[in-house]
């Protein structure tokens, strides 16, 4: 890109810090299964090699390698800023196997090697073409045969809408001289448009739509999304041709289940069925028009792989997965083993009708199990001891059930085994990449981020941090309540009952008892404790 055009973006980056966590849908483990899942044999991330492009501090990208130290990852970013941040959290983990540099990605070529998996997150919309173009290079030209990229853009016809509202902030916000300035005067001049549009107008409408994500999203996104130099939107079908001219292929979307037409309903799914004529590219892309669909995040893999993807999925690729889920009945009771109908809710709000003994069985362990993962095998093998019925007995409406789940969403799926605790232990540990001040934990006071095994940022509360060096598996629950009582004694932690502070020793002491309960258990469902 022209040489001032990229020193605005590194002083724009530089002044205003991309929010650098971890991108669970981005995931190594995550793009492996979904790989698997259409057909392909990706490499194992455990020893894999990764580019990062757009790490900004490498929030995405060092809790990969704090959980594989055997895999090598390299993140590029514009912004030295960031890049620096990025390294004072790695000296801190005390990682090898990570490098984080300040570079322009268009100047990557041949010598930096070839990867596994290449991630660029928040990147694509945000550059100039010719840089679009040098990310699309890189894709191909650094990826290894059977490797995987992921890239995350925005697209239309979502867009189009959001495209008036990003050029209305900009005409008040953008001559401003900081981006706290840039930012409340184009929020001002949302707020005149609100107020001022005519009820019955495309603008009021538009308006409606995105006004809750002005008011709702942390001030770096809005900086980022609406206010930045560049953001250049495209159609699915044009990135996809984009990507084809470079040798890649369209493998899937990061969320499987926007690409299965059966959770359209039946009058969506006759007719494109029939329209699209067996073309996943042009199936998608009348889907997105359907949703107005803003935003994407695309598999690609080299064009010599694409004779191996499979859309129809195979059970015997299932039935080798890993399964995570989920289910709280919506009468807030157990989940029964009986013969009646029972609505539950699943992972990211989704609703089930659990109709079978079989299904509540499943349903069960899945979720009494989570955040650890369960092979398929093992599921009907325990579900079968739950219904009292032979395993060939259930196995065919149990398979049909993961796949259902599967194309619903409402699963989490890996090729290997994810070892979180399902119960807290009696010497409980925590991984180690969370625990103590080296540990990939960041922020101060009341709350602090960290990363779990599934990949997901989690919020930390006062009390886990204090607990957390502490579980190195060699501390029982009455010595983590003697620290806690410890902390209190010396004014670093209060307890707060009904309003006023504990300070009595024994009604400290048996308040210690009760929080560490719930707080390794707290701990257990973020996915933060091990098997």
């Amino acid at each position: 890109m022209p040489d001032s055009l990229t020193s605005e973006l590194t002083s724009y980056y530089d002044t205003v810090p991309y929010d650098s966590h971890p991108f669970p849908q981005s995931a190594m483990e995550h793009l492996e299964a979904l790989a698997f899942l259409f057909g392909l044999d990706a490499p194992p991330p455990a020893k894999a090699r990764v580019l990062e492009l757009g790490c900004a501090a490498g929030g995405n990208l060092i809790p990969f390698a704090a959980r594989h130290p055997e895999a090598r990852a390299i993140g590029i970013d514009l912004s030295p800023v960031q890049v620096a941040q990025g390294a004072a959290a790695i000296g801190r983990a005390g990682l090898s196997n990570i490098e984080l540099k300040a570079f322009n990605l268009a100047d990557i070529d041949a010598s930096f090697g070839q990867f596994d998996y290449i991630v660029c997150h928040g990147v694509y919309s945000w550059v100039p073409g010719p840089v679009q173009d040098a990310i699309l290079r890189i894709c191909s030209e650094n990826l290894a045969p059977t490797g995987v990229a992921y890239v995350s853009y925005n697209v239309y016809p979502g867009w189009k809408a959001r495209e008036i509202v990003r050029d209305a902030m900009i005409l008040r916000g953008g001559p401003r001289d900081t981006p706290e300035e840039k930012l409340s005067y184009a929020r001002g001049m949302l707020d005149f448009l609100e107020q001022s549009a005519r009820a019955d107008s495309v603008l009021k409408k538009t308006l409606e739509e995105a006004m809750p994500i002005v008011r709702n999203a942390n001030s770096s996104y809005l900086l980022h999304e609406f206010l930045e130099p560049c953001n250049a939107p495209c159609y699915f079908k044009e990135f996809v041709a984009r990507a084809d001219a470079h040798g890649l292929a369209y493998l899937c979307d990061a969320e499987p289940s926007t690409m299965f037409v059966q959770n359209y309903g039946d009058k969506v799914r006759d007719p494109l069925l029939r329209e699209c004529g067996g073309s996943q590219i042009m199936m998608e892309q009348y889907l997105d028009f359907l949703v107005n669909r803003t935003f994407r995040q695309t598999l690609l893999v080299k064009q010599t792989q694409a004779a191996h993807i499979r859309y129809k999925l195979d059970p015997a690729r299932i039935r080798s997965l890993e399964f995570a889920g989920i289910f709280r009945a919506d009468d807030g009771g157990a989940l029964t083993l009986d013969a009646r109908e029972q609505p539950c809710s699943a992972m990211r709000g989704l609703k089930v009708t659990l109709r079978l003994p079989v299904h509540k069985a499943v349903a069960q362990l899945l979720d009494t199990r989570y955040p650890a993962s369960i092979s398929a095998s093992a599921l009907i093998e325990a579900a079968s001891g739950l219904t009292g019925q032979p395993q060939a007995a259930i196995e065919s409406a149990a398979m049909a059930m993961l796949e259902e789940l599967l194309i619903l969403g409402a699963l989490r799926i890996r090729r290997t085994p994810v070892f979180a605790a399902d119960v807290v232990s009696g010497l409980p540990q925590a991984l180690s990449a969370v625990r103590g001040a080296s540990g990939l934990a960041s922020g101060v006071g009341a709350t602090a981020n960290t990363c779990n095994q599934w990949h997901e940022p989690v919020v930390l509360t006062l009390l886990e941090q204090s607990l957390l060096p502490l579980l190195d598996g060699t501390h029982s629950h009455d010595a983590l309540a003697e620290h806690l009582e410890a902390e209190v004694r010396s004014d670093r932690l209060r307890f707060v009952k009904d309003d006023k502070p504990l300070t009595d020793p024994s009604a400290v002491r048996e308040f210690a008892r009760q929080q560490v309960s719930l707080a390794l258990d707290g701990l257990r469902r973020k996915a933060l404790l091990t098997g």
